[in-house]
Formats: structure tokens, C-alpha cells, sequence
């Protein structure tokens, strides 16, 4: 570049450019003037700025949000591979369920939390290099161990055993271990209880060095049970990430002990309807407060509704839940079908002592029953009151027989038993429904899954008025369900009757509602209650996670961040960069140009543009 005669510009990629302007031209053209230069730099300044938000926020935000939904899809999907015990980040813990007929020990692990206090731990079943879930389970329950409580250690020890060989031994001591009692040891003496229970405080730490307190085994109620039960299922369902999309159903939340002015909205939680053999158990959220029609019935509902915080900071509500949990024991299908059968021989003794009949004595004058497929004779009751049935498979009949079983009242916010039931919102829920509800639709009618009441009606209808023999043909032709035997094919028939009922008159379920899904497990996994036991036990430990990232400070963040935009940032740094440089060089030949401007006269311009030599000055003395 010649400063004096032509400014001359040459690049030689990606192709050799070059050209020159004068001096006189370039002041005009590439040297403008402060307020020029402002208002150019405020216009990049503001489409830059234009570029960040409309382009990459708009990209970081939906990055990051599709990222972690796969992520977290990908979890729940792949949780069927082997645990890695060689990762140093995983951690563990254990539940042993100690239930009526055996006890069970269940493993879980869950990497480190990612120390975002909105996020629950990411907590599975551990798998062991068969991929098979980590789980042990021992015969006869605990509460057989009442008259001789010093053998529960021992009597325990075997699935402590099982769960340690499984643990890196160097994670024992920070392994949290959870011995929880049900069923079989509620209906024992509070002296025999806690007798067995001693022992186990005193003895596991002798011989384990998992992380164990006495708060640490107990007997939970049948309602803590069922608030487990419905968070394992809502948290395998994904119904507690409050990241939801376009489409997925969503519930206005008045938080429990928040400002009653204040809403939220966050995913639909899933209900659930569990009908065993001997109770029938319903859990739901109750998002909105309720109000009671007595004083009484307020005092009832404190003990069916539980308000906690899966959260593991107090301060935040985004995981505040108000769960109603009512279990009715006597209501489980089998349960029902003895109740049933010690009336009809309690009736019919009755009237036949009256009417001076032998009905139901004999093979030749059985008692008819509605509840049984036509033609199928029963035998039922002790040697000493027998009562013989024929089978007249009338659904419509059997279900108005089983009505005052129900001990339906006909006051509001009631259901079984007269039992105080907040009302449920029908057009804006879900239900899942376990054990009897998907045998009574799957094993015999072969239509589990969505349920649709005129449907299944219509099924069960079908069923109860086709013969015996016709259903013993289809039977061993092996047209049912693998694990359906004669046992199921018998009661098929009362057991729809009854769960028909216990749905529509108990629960008050209109037969026009479409959401509630009948199955077995859960993303083809059995969902324990244990499941929801841990996630609520451990909710406190991302504490520890979450204060070690804020011990990182701001410039952690920073490198998080930038590690997912770098491209627009470097993008946008590159370009002021270069920009600013430019302008300093436009200043810098301004101020040139001025210098030079002010050395020469007017005159003295044209004679260098020329290249004459220099005119002869005449100098008088």
C-alpha cells in the first residue's frame, strides 16, 4: 500500500484479488465519518443480537429439550442391560420387603444426580450380567418368627447376603438399606412386632456395612404401601418429569400448603386400581383442594389422604403431591366369592328351615346360581352345611346380587363401605388397573388393556351363558390365556360381575369412561411398591450432588452451556472481532489522510498526482 499516491488492497485466497483507489476517492468511500461508524456498528450490533436469540437460543432451548426427553425414553427403554458395577458414579440401595407369605430383597442403583434440584434420581432395578433383575426372595414371612424373634437376623440374613455379593464392596458403606414390613406382620401384637424388629436393628449392622438406622426397618400402614405403589408406577410412566410435549395431558395443581390463589400445571399423574385375592386398593391424586360435607368426614379424610414432597428441596413445590389411598380388605376377587358363598348357605339354610325345603342338599335339587356358567355344577361349605350349585350364568342378575355386598351408600363423596372418596375428575384422568382387573379382562375374555364398559359387558355376558362342557372344549383346546386354569374358568363369570360392580357402583366410575388401561406390568416390567419406597426414602440425596455443583460456581455453568452453543458464540465473537478491527483500520487511515491533507497546499496535489518534478520558486533579496 503507498500512502502518498495509491492505496492498493491484494488477497490471494481464495482466488488472487486486487485493486487500488486514490487517495481522493477513498475518504468518501471507506473512511467514514464517527457518527457513520456508530450507526454501522449499533445496526451489527443489533442483527447479531437479532441472530442469537431468533436462531440460537431458539436451537439451544429445543436441543437441550429433545435431548433429554430421549434421554430419558432411552433410559426406561435400554434399563434391561447389566448393571456396571465398574462405574464409580453408580449408586445403590435396598428395599427388603417383608410381606405375609415371604420376604423379598430388591436392588436398585441409580447414577449420579445431575444436580438439577427440578430432577428426580434416575433410580432402576439393578440387572446382573444375565440381565436378570437383582432380587431374592425367601420363604415363610417374617411374622411366622413371633413366638422366637431372636431368629429374624438370621432368618434375614440370607438376602443380605445375596444383595452384598452383588454391591462393589467399596459402596457398602454408603448403600442405604430399607427393611419394610406389610400385611403379615400388621396383624401381629405391637410387642411381638417390635420384638422381631429389635432384633433386626441390633443385629444387621453387626454383620453388614450398609448404610442402616432403627428408623430404617419398620411395619408401614396400608396406606404408606399404596402411596409406594402408585409413586413406583407414576415414575416409571414418566408422569413426574415435568418437561412434558405438545399432546401429553397435563392437571392444574393446587399445592398443599401453598397459596390457594396460585396454580400449577404439570403432567396428569396416572390413578391406580389394584384388586387382589383378599383387598381392593384405589390411589389417585387429588389436585385440587377439597372440600367436606362434615366435620367427621374431614377427620376421616386426614387418615385416606397423604401430602408429601418427592422433591428433595422443601422450598419447592413443583413436587408436592395430595394422593387419596383407600384399601378394602374383604373386597379382593376371592374374598368376595367366600363372603358370596357363606351367604348363600347362610340364606338358604335359612329358607329352607322356613319353607321346609332341602334345596341345595342334594345333587338333584342344587341351588341355582347366576354367578356360575350355565350348567356348571359346584360343590361349597363345610362337610356339615354342603350346598350343591347349578351354574344359570345370568351377568345381569349376578351383578344385582353382588350390589349389597358393595355396602354402597347413597351419600356423596362415598364408595365402598361407605368410605369417604374425593371426587375424580372422569373427563381429565387415567387409571391403570393391576392384577384382577387384567386377569378378568385377559385370561378368559382375551380383551386386556383399554378397557370400554359395553364391551366387556357384553363379553362377560357372552361367557356366563355358553355351557360348561363348550367352555371345557375351548379350554383344553387351549384357546385362553397359558396360566388360566379350571379355577379361573369356575369363577370367570363372578369375578366379572364383581369387578363390573366394584368399578362402576364402588368407585362410581361412569361406563362411558375411556381411560383406564388394564395390565400386568408396566413397560414389560413388574412395578413393586418398593419402587416408589426408595424414590420417596432417597429423595434428600441429590442434596449432596446438587451442593457440589454450586461449589463449581458460575464458571462450571458457563462451560456447560457453551459446550452446547460454542458454534453460535464463536460464530458471533469471530465476527465482532473482525468488524472492530476494521474500524479501527478506517479510523487509522482517516487520521492518515487528514496529516497528509494538512502537509500539502491545494496546489501541491495535482503536481504529485502528476510526478513533475518541483516548480521553480523565484526568491527576491
Amino acid at each position: 500500500m503507498s500512502i502518498m499516491g495509491r492505496i492498493s488492497f491484494s488477497c490471494l485466497f481464495p482466488a488472487s484479488w486486487h485493486f487500488s483507489l486514490s487517495s481522493q476517492v477513498l475518504p468518501r468511500l471507506l473512511i467514514p465519518s464517527i457518527r457513520q461508524l456508530l450507526f454501522i456498528s449499533l445496526v451489527v450490533c443489533l442483527i447479531g443480537l437479532l441472530y442469537l436469540l431468533l436462531v440460537a437460543g431458539k436451537g439451544h432451548v429445543s436441543w437441550i429439550t429433545k435431548e433429554n426427553h430421549f434421554h430419558r425414553h432411552l433410559a426406561r427403554v435400554t434399563d434391561i442391560d447389566a448393571t456396571d458395577t465398574t462405574n464409580p458414579n453408580l449408586n445403590y440401595g435396598l428395599v427388603v420387603d417383608c410381606g405375609s407369605s415371604g420376604s423379598r430383597v430388591f436392588v436398585y442403583c441409580w447414577p449420579r444426580h445431575n444436580g438439577n434440584p427440578h430432577e428426580l434420581l434416575d433410580i432402576r432395578q439393578m440387572r446382573d450380567q444375565n440381565r436378570k433383575p437383582v432380587v431374592m426372595k425367601i420363604k415363610p414371612g417374617i411374622s411366622e418368627l413371633a413366638k422366637t424373634p431372636e431368629k429374624a437376623s438370621d432368618y434375614i440374613y440370607p438376602l443380605l447376603s445375596f444383595a452384598a455379593q452383588h454391591i462393589p464392596k467399596h459402596k457398602h458403606q454408603e448403600t442405604p438399606l430399607y427393611v419394610l414390613c406389610t400385611a403379615g406382620m400388621r396383624i401381629l401384637p405391637e410387642n411381638q412386632q417390635e420384638a422381631l424388629l429389635e432384633d433386626l436393628r441390633t443385629d444387621i449392622p453387626v454383620h453388614f456395612n450398609f448404610l442402616f438406622s432403627d428408623s430404617h426397618v419398620e411395619v408401614i400402614s396400608g396406606k404408606q404401601e399404596g402411596v409406594y405403589a402408585w409413586i413406583g408406577i407414576n415414575f416409571v410412566l414418566g408422569r413426574f418429569d415435568h418437561v412434558h410435549n405438545d399432546g401429553e395431558a397435563v392437571v392444574e395443581v393446587h399445592v398443599p400448603g401453598g397459596d390457594q390463589q396460585e396454580m400449577l400445571l404439570r403432567k396428569r399423574t396416572t390413578g391406580v386400581l389394584d384388586m387382589g385375592g383378599v383387598s381392593t386398593q384405589i390411589a389417585y391424586e387429588v389436585p385440587k383442594t377439597v372440600s367436606f360435607a362434615s366435620p367427621q368426614q374431614e377427620e376421616i379424610a386426614k387418615n385416606l389422604l397423604a401430602e408429601f414432597n418427592l422433591g428433595c428441596d422443601v422450598h419447592r413445590t413443583e413436587h408436592v403431591y395430595r394422593v387419596y389411598v383407600s384399601t378394602f380388605l374383604g373386597y379382593g376377587g376371592n374374598a368376595a366369592r367366600q363372603r358370596y358363598e357363606e351367604n348363600l348357605i347362610r340364606n338358604t339354610a335359612a329358607r329352607n328351615r322356613l319353607l321346609d325345603q332341602h334345596i341345595g342338599e342334594t345333587v338333584e335339587s342344587p341351588l341355582l346360581d347366576p354367578c356360575l356358567p350355565t350348567d356348571l355344577q359346584d360343590e361349597i361349605g363345610p362337610p356339615t352345611q354342603h350346598l350343591y350349585l347349578r351354574g344359570t350364568g345370568d351377568f345381569d342378575q349376578c351383578r344385582q346380587i353382588l350390589q349389597p355386598f358393595l355396602n354402597h351408600t347413597n351419600d356423596t363423596q362415598t364408595s365402598l363401605n361407605g368410605v369417604y372418596q374425593p371426587a375424580i375428575d372422569y373427563s381429565n384422568s387415567q387409571f391403570y388397573g393391576f392384577s384382577e382387573f387384567y386377569y378378568c379382562m385377559e385370561d378368559v375374555l382375551r380383551m386386556g388393556g383399554d378397557y370400554n364398559a359395553s364391551k366387556y359387558a357384553k363379553a362377560a355376558k357372552s361367557y356366563c351363558a355358553t355351557q360348561w362342557k363348550i367352555l371345557r372344549e375351548r379350554f383344553e383346546s387351549g384357546l385362553y390365556a397359558s396360566h388360566a386354569d379350571l379355577h379361573r374358568l369356575k369363577y370367570q363369570c363372578f369375578k366379572s360381575a364383581w369387578m363390573y360392580e366394584v368399578l362402576h357402583t364402588g368407585f362410581s366410575f361412569p361406563t362411558n369412561y375411556k381411560n383406564l388401561k388394564t395390565a400386568l406390568l408396566v413397560y414389560d416390567k413388574e412395578v413393586q411398591w418398593t419402587l416408589g419406597a426408595i424414590l420417596y426414602r432417597t429423595r434428600f440425596l441429590p442434596l449432596r450432588d446438587i451442593q457440589q455443583e454450586s461449589l463449581k460456581g458460575a464458571h462450571s455453568h458457563w462451560r456447560h452451556s457453551f459446550s452446547f452453543v460454542n458454534n453460535h458464540y464463536l460464530f458471533l465473537a469471530c465476527f465482532f472481532i473482525v468488524l472492530l478491527s476494521i474500524i479501527l483500520y478506517l479510523r487509522r487511515l482517516r487520521r492518515i489522510h487528514r496529516r497528509t491533507a494538512q502537509r500539502c497546499t491545494p496546489s501541491s496535489v495535482p503536481w504529485l498526482e502528476e510526478g513533475l518534478g518541483s516548480p521553480t520558486i523565484l526568491i527576491n533579496l
